[in-house]
């Protein structure tokens, strides 16, 4: 069970589903419609879709805004807690592109230093 006190455990509970994290991706492009999503995720399933906004809807993540008008128009957008998200998705995808794009990431990348809480800093180990 994951630990209930850790941030990151929190965190990840609620990001980890699978196509959680692209959605807040293109959603921190702006507002966008259901349809405008279901193409941007190539391979969903609409049900999935519905699930995963309504699931970032209940944590306050997402914003579901529905105009009156006929037929009704729906846009999801990101909430100021879903924005906060954002620099993670875009360490994710420097992370991706440092160490994953090109090739098996071995040497790849630059030389970081990294603190985390409670512990030395260090460089990483394939920095010299």
């Amino acid at each position: 069970m994951a630990n209930k006190t850790c941030p990151v455990c929190n965190t990840a509970e609620i990001i980890s589903g699978k196509w959680t994290l692209l959605v807040i991706r293109d959603l921190a492009e702006g507002c966008s419609r259901f349809c405008e999503l279901e193409r941007s995720l190539e391979g969903i399933s609409p049900r999935t879709l519905s699930l995963r906004l309504r699931a970032l809807e209940a944590e306050g993540i997402v914003e579901r805004r529905t105009y009156p008008e006929v037929p009704p128009r729906v846009e999801y957008r990101l909430t100021p807690k879903g924005d906060a998200l954002v620099p993670l998705i875009e360490e994710m995808r420097n992370y991706g592109r440092d160490w994953l794009q090109n090739g098996n990431g071995h040497d790849a990348g630059p030389p970081r230093h990294h603190a985390i809480a409670g512990s030395v800093s260090a460089p990483h180990p394939t920095a010299s």
